[in-house]
């Protein structure tokens, strides 16, 4: 790829926080590779990948961070999100204190130590374990509420959720003022309010067509 290629990106830093064995290592692979293995060993220090996607017309390169979650490697991951453009906080569904992780410790250091308009993610993984699960959606979703993140439960396993989660950060980075709302619906409910906008759409459309139909009768009498 060209210089002049390459400068057509907008570079946007992305770093994986979490506790230890949340799946952060498996959630970079699956989204860079589209691969996954149980066999994923855990993170010591940090790892580094890119990716380059278009959406909406722009290009974007995600320039993608993953942190260790052990204690003594909490002090190098500082120096990683101090200047991101996006901190994902992972947790995993079936361990609480996972959870309690990212809401007592990762979050608060965030608010501290990274930049005001960074752009703050939420990702409860490991949704395919749904069976030994023990934080409710639910309670994902008023934590990101609180801290006004983007939400997205997702699989590294089964890969679900992952491009939906990294689209949604793309948009955002691209456009700040864009809502995170669509982040805590299911797709379902995303396809009724998109099909019910289009509805109201076409509908001030016929209603102006009729105006002026109405308007033109009036004056051809």
């Amino acid at each position: 790829m060209s210089d002049d290629e390459e400068s057509e990106y907008i570079p946007c830093k992305v770093v994986l926080l979490g506790e230890t064995g949340v799946g952060k290592t498996s959630i970079l692979t699956r989204y860079v590779s589209g691969t996954f293995s149980q066999l994923t060993m855990t993170s010591t220090g940090s790892s580094f990948v890119a990716k380059k996607i278009e959406i909406d017309n722009y290009k974007v390169k995600f320039q993608i961070w993953d942190t260790a979650g052990e204690e003594k490697y909490r002090s190098l991951a500082k120096i990683f999100y101090q200047n991101a453009a996006v901190a994902i906080l992972v947790y995993d569904i079936t361990t609480r204190s996972s959870f309690n992780g990212i809401k007592d410790y990762w979050a608060k250091e965030i608010k501290e130590y990274s930049p005001e308009d960074i752009i703050l993610v939420i990702a409860a993984n490991k949704s395919d374990n749904y069976m030994d699960q023990q934080v409710p959606t639910q309670e994902g979703k008023d934590l990101a509420r609180e801290l006004n993140a983007i939400f997205k439960c997702t699989s590294a396993k089964l890969g679900d959720g992952i491009d939906d989660l990294f689209n949604l950060i793309a948009e955002k980075y691209i456009d700040p003022t864009k809502s995170i709302s669509e982040s805590f619906m299911s797709k379902e409910e995303i396809l009724e309010q998109k099909k019910q906008i289009q509805i109201e759409e076409i509908r001030k459309i016929t209603n102006q067509e009729d105006k002026k139909n109405n308007k033109k009768n009036c004056c051809a009498k």
